[in-house]
């Protein structure tokens, strides 16, 4: 695999390819629609996986990387399972979210800033941290729906099952120390 996912590098395929494990398998694809039918997410999405590995091969990026396909994407590896060719689809999800992260095609979908409160808390912390989330998303992001969270939060909190302040993990410094030889690997800084 190789490192990150610059524009540079050739057609739209072979980016998608170099930046996603075993992403030459995504040549063998049979169109058979395994991958479709498997996915309990596909009423949602946009275009089937097999519909956007033939628009992968077709070059059309732009259609691709704005697609909301990868962003309804629950990562159940159910479609990498059943897939007959070994294609890695879900890994291939995952290459499209950062490809349309770091060009700014995503469209429709607040996935991206949940995914950065995420891992800002994972990052600092070692895990996330609900209440954070639910505060450093739903507030900056979606106010009038937080109002319909309250009861859930209260409840939450109420049972013990979510803290009002973060707690770490201990070693905390080799977790980052992992998350930052990741990034390094995938050429991100």
């Amino acid at each position: 695999m190789a490192t990150g996912i610059a524009r540079e590098n050739g057609t739209f395929l072979k980016q998608v390819i170099d930046s996603t494990p075993d992403g030459e398998r995504l040549v063998h694809c049979l169109q058979c629609g395994s991958c479709g039918g498997s996915c309990p997410s596909g009423g949602d999405m946009e275009h089937t996986p097999r519909t956007l590995i033939a628009m992968i091969n077709a070059d059309e990026r732009d259609e691709v990387l704005a697609a909301n396909t990868m962003w309804a994407c629950v990562s159940c590896y159910f479609c990498t399972t059943r897939c007959p060719q070994k294609i890695p689809i879900t890994d291939l999800m995952y290459t499209l979210k950062r490809m349309s992260i770091a060009e700014r095609k995503y469209r429709d979908t607040d996935a991206p800033a949940l995914a950065k409160t995420f891992t800002d808390f994972v990052d600092k912390y070692g895990r996330s941290f609900e209440f954070g989330l639910a505060t450093g998303y739903v507030l900056l992001n979606r106010p009038l729906s937080a109002l319909k969270m309250g009861p859930m939060g209260l409840s939450m909190f109420t049972r013990g099952r979510m803290a009002l302040r973060p707690t770490k993990i201990r070693q905390l410094d080799q977790l980052r120390a992992i998350i930052h030889k990741a990034k390094e690997l995938g050429g991100q800084k």
